[in-house]
């Protein structure tokens, strides 16, 4: 029965008495009624007021003097605990040997359910891929994003590509780091003064729109951006870089070619995600993110850096010469372009450790600002 009683969980909006009675440590849960009765603790070490209805757990709190011993045999607890003699939970207390009177009430400050603790987690702006899965409603990949940021310990926030310049202005502001997605679509041609080649066929203005928007912010502020396969695209173009608008018709004859994406394959072979290894570049972020000189990534996409940008360092390259990633070196701002996905990476530790060191960088930027103000 006291195993039971130890290794029960706590359930919602109820008030948790944790006592420690000789060398045995017991967790009784009340109904607020009753707790509100008790004399259980109204403040902790740090004098924070906990309302009783609410779950909470004190690892602190010194109960001085103790009480008479109860009709149940506890002297630790403090008189008006006679109340456990309600038959929902007479069986917890009965018999139990006698202790000192200055038993110490542990307890904790930190909630029982952890994910509504998101209040001081860095907001990650992550726009929608594509207009057309923002009208839709169509969130299956851009949920990838939201899950990887979630689980590095920051809370991701959707930027609609529909929004006012007003509105977009004020959420940018809101926010302390930016993840740019992948998308089907291509950066337009001419923003980086290119005709359009043929294989270029899909465009998305309002989606070019927003990249340069957030970039151009985030720049401004000092703000961290891990931009992802179409985000590293237009991260280079940002910069003043150019495009390989399909690797396998302009580079058709690259030595060591790997495939990079369907366009990539024989007509009839398997589609999606492909992978191949990458070379990293020592002395980079990345280098240290993977702990290698190489690394196995994942590859969708016909697309490619081919002149990086201002101030942007290659920091990995597939076997056949293609650019995989860059990092921004132009000031102490955390700003990353890779061409592959991470995000669909989950149990890839390398894929993780980007996404954590992310989150710290926008951990640090968010406490940068909170400083200001």
């Amino acid at each position: 029965m006291l195993s039971s009683v130890v290794n029960s969980r706590p359930k919602p909006r109820e008030a948790i008495g944790c006592y420690a009675h000789s060398s045995l440590l017991l967790h009784a849960t009340v109904s607020p009624s009753t707790a509100a009765l008790m004399d259980l603790p109204a403040k902790c070490c740090k004098q924070k007021t906990y309302g009783i209805a609410n779950s909470f757990r004190c690892n602190t709190y010194k109960k001085q003097g103790g009480g008479a011993p109860s009709p149940l045999g506890v002297s630790t607890l403090p008189p008006s605990a006679a109340l456990f003699q309600a038959p929902a939970h007479r069986s917890f207390f009965l018999r139990l040997p006698l202790s000192r009177l200055d038993a110490t009430i542990w307890c904790s400050m930190i909630p029982a359910d952890t994910q509504l603790s998101t209040a001081n987690r860095p907001r990650v702006g992550i726009p929608w891929r594509t207009s057309q899965e923002e009208r839709d409603g169509t969130r299956n990949k851009l949920d990838f994003y939201f899950r990887a940021v979630r689980k590095a310990g920051a809370e991701p926030q959707e930027v609609s590509l529909e929004q006012s310049p007003e509105q977009l202005r004020r959420q940018l502001a809101e926010l302390d780091a930016f993840v740019l997605p992948g998308s089907p679509a291509d950066v337009d041609p001419s923003r980086y003064c290119a005709s359009r080649h043929p294989k270029t066929i899909t465009l998305d203005p309002k989606r070019d729109k927003m990249d340069e928007a957030i970039l151009a912010h985030a720049f401004d502020s000092g703000k961290p951006v891990l931009a992802i396969c179409y985000g590293c695209q237009i991260l280079n173009v940002h910069l003043k870089g150019t495009l390989i608008q399909d690797i396998p018709e302009v580079r058709p004859g690259r030595p060591n070619a790997v495939p990079h994406g369907t366009t990539d394959l024989a007509v009839g072979a398997k589609s999606g995600d492909q992978s191949h290894d990458a070379a990293i570049t020592p002395g980079t972020l990345l280098a240290k993110l993977s702990g290698s000189s190489a690394a196995h990534i994942n590859s969708s996409h016909h697309q490619a850096i081919d002149q990086p940008g201002e101030k942007l360092r290659v920091a990995a390259q597939s076997p056949d010469g293609i650019i995989e990633a860059v990092e921004w070196t132009g000031d102490s701002n955390w700003i990353v372009g890779v061409q592959w996905h991470p995000e669909r990476m989950p149990d890839d530790p390398f894929a993780q450790r980007l996404f954590q060191d992310f989150v710290s960088a926008a951990k640090r930027a968010h406490a940068a600002v909170a400083h200001k103000t």
